[in-house]
């Protein structure tokens, strides 16, 4: 990357980390409170993050923690779900939640002097939620949908089978919403004792970032959230070596969805930002290899893609296509040309350079919104413990060379891969296939 360039966004998130300002508490409760004061912005974002995701369930309870994402906001021993809806209407803000493999959140933005009511609202709700019997059953049956929709979605059906098929039999490998089965037998005692064992303040991050100060934060938080209780933790084991090299879904419908899967990187490898290199070369951006080559060069699909989870103890990149049937093994010949590349050439320095600015520019621009520092703040916290500076995380993306990219294209695109299709494609097709990692 060019000096200047470089001097450019440095100097840019030097003077957005300058205007704000970040904070953290530890309550007597367990609480962990964090804040990123934003001088400039007329609104607050505050989240509260539940150290509890889908793999932290037995495997019996599959989906719970995404119920109780549904359920919280259905009401407390307070307020109806009608009445925190109003609440929040009456300001202008929003509220909502989501389930990930390694955490919860619940979440409201609004205008900056409501902080104190949002606080408030997450509370009540994470303190002291209803979980009617009547809720829990209506809520069942809105969740069954959602599957339904999953189902019927062969863009999300095929990145099921992917994680599937990357993390056999390990909770990371389960969707995180259940299954059919899972929310179906889902007893009322098991969703209120698995809140009560696993939701309390000591497994809670409140995060806030906005027109907000640090103390008044920590002040609400400790005036609406309970005193300190004992909670349950759960040992994650990681998953073991054993990959599924295929598995299909056949349907009747226009295009098959294809997902190649290789394992990644767990969360602290040092050899993060170099895969987040990879990626964007790779499939990541408007400019990336199987973008411009399948798309753009080929017009064997609209839609291609590649992406990168990581985790506690374990990681994941896909490569995602949806194409005609016919087309399949000429797609599939494309992206094996493409990690083969990679895998003996490397990567050049022009696509260096561009992937270390749009790694670089996102997260600058990501500053420039509340809901989008609180979710850093709450994320980070949440997952690793702590919070990079700015200037640490683009010093980090600064410190990736070509030889770094290289070294991690063979951890990871050497390495046991998975194929994932949905779609009218015969199994017998596709085994007719080698699938043999990259390179060879």
């Amino acid at each position: 990357m060019g000096a200047g360039r470089v001097a450019a966004v440095a100097t840019g998130a030097a003077a957005v980390a300058e205007r704000s300002r970040i904070e953290s508490t530890q309550l007597a409760s367990g609480v962990r409170v964090i804040t990123e004061r934003m001088p400039e912005a007329h609104s607050a974002c505050v989240g509260v993050w539940v150290g509890v995701g889908a793999r932290d369930e037995p495997e019996e309870l599959s989906g719970v923690s995404h119920f109780l994402e549904h359920l919280l906001f259905k009401g407390s021993d307070t307020r109806s779900a009608r009445d925190i809806a109003q609440a929040v209407d009456r300001v202008g803000g929003d509220m909502n939640a989501f389930t990930a493999k390694e955490y919860t959140a619940y979440v409201t933005r609004l205008p900056s002097k409501h902080l104190g009511l949002g606080i408030e609202l997450l509370a009540d709700v994470l303190s002291q939620p209803s979980l009617r019997d009547d809720d829990i059953e209506a809520e069942r049956q809105v969740i069954l949908e959602e599957l339904h929709m999953d189902e019927d979605t062969p863009e999300d059906r095929v990145h099921t089978l992917a994680y599937e098929s990357l993390f056999p039999k390990h909770p990371l490998g389960r969707e995180t919403a259940g299954s059919a089965d899972t929310v179906e037998s889902l007893g009322t005692d098991d969703i209120r004792s698995f809140f009560n064992a696993r939701y309390g303040p000591g497994a809670f991050v409140v995060a806030a970032a906005g027109l907000i100060e640090h103390d008044a934060v920590v002040d609400a938080v400790e005036m609406q959230f309970g005193p300190a209780r004992a909670l349950q933790t759960t040992l994650r084991t990681p998953p073991d070596h054993v990959v599924r090299p295929l598995a299909t879904l056949r349907r009747s419908i226009e295009q098959a969805h294809v997902t190649i899967g290789f394992r990644g990187l767990r969360r602290e490898d040092p050899d993060r930002e170099a895969l987040e290199v990879l990626n964007h070369v790779l499939g990541g951006g408007m400019s990336s290899r199987l973008l411009q080559t399948i798309r753009e060069d080929k017009g064997l699909a609209y839609a291609v893609y590649s992406a990168h989870a990581e985790f506690f103890d374990a990681g994941a990149l896909t490569i995602y296509a949806a194409t005609t049937p016919g087309r399949v093994d000429e797609v599939l010949d494309l992206v094996d040309a493409e990690l083969d590349r990679l895998l003996s050439d490397g990567i050049t320095a022009d696509e260096l350079d561009v992937a270390l600015g749009y790694l670089e520019g996102s997260l600058v621009l990501g500053l420039e919104d509340s809901g989008s520092r609180m979710s850093r703040l709450g994320g980070s916290l949440t997952v690793r413990g702590h919070v990079r500076t700015i200037d640490e995380q683009l010093a980090r993306y600064h410190a990736v060379a070509l030889d770094d990219v290289q070294q991690v294209a063979q951890r990871v695109l050497a390495g046991p891969r998975t194929l994932a299709v949905v779609g009218p494609i015969p199994k017998r097709a596709l085994l007719a296939r080698t699938l043999r990692p990259a390179g060879d």
